[in-house]
């Protein structure tokens, strides 16, 4: 007896199957994850919303600078200020959900707030001397797809899907 160890990393052929690449925190094995969190509907809301998010890619291979991380987080920022500002009611935080779907290659961001008498517009720019309202025209630039949807029991859902790769270091 020889004393060497045959494995099924070891082939018939003496070549070793690479190890495997480390999982992200947060991801199945299948390349999906979710993160589902409520905030206060103020400006620091809005903040800590987009400043969770961008954490969250960081823990499923998305860097903070990677293209698909700033991508997210400016979509999260735009329908967060939108949640904060058009869609308060006192008493009610907004919710924020970013799915990564890895086979599909995709981000989907849902931003839910408790008003549904005020629903997005279709995006346009506005005249160059206002200060505000290009935030769904930035939304409908960065997204594949956006829209909005009644929520039940009270307000509105507004969604946004952006393309992204495989997260660094594959899933």
């Amino acid at each position: 007896m020889t004393g060497k160890r045959t494995t099924a990393a070891n082939s018939a052929d003496g070549q070793q199957e690479p190890p495997p690449l480390p999982r992200r925190y947060g991801l199945t094995a299948n390349g999906y994850g979710s993160l589902s969190r409520q905030f206060p509907p103020t400006p620091r809301g809005a903040r800590l919303a987009r400043r969770t998010v961008v954490r969250q890619l960081g823990y499923w291979g998305f860097g903070p600078m990677t293209d698909a991380s700033c991508s997210v987080a400016l979509v999260v920022a735009e329908l967060a200020a939108n949640a904060v500002c058009h869609g308060r009611l006192r008493g009610r935080n907004f919710h924020v959900r970013v799915d990564y779907e890895g086979p599909a290659s995709r981000f989907r961001i849902e931003v839910s707030d408790a008003l549904l008498g005020r629903t997005p517009e279709q995006a346009a720019l506005p005249p160059a001397d206002r200060e505000s309202g290009r935030g769904l025209f930035l939304v409908e630039c960065l997204a594949t797809k956006w829209g909005w949807e009644p929520r039940n029991p009270i307000g509105k859902t507004v969604w946004a899907e952006v393309a992204a790769g495989p997260p660094a270091g594959g899933v």
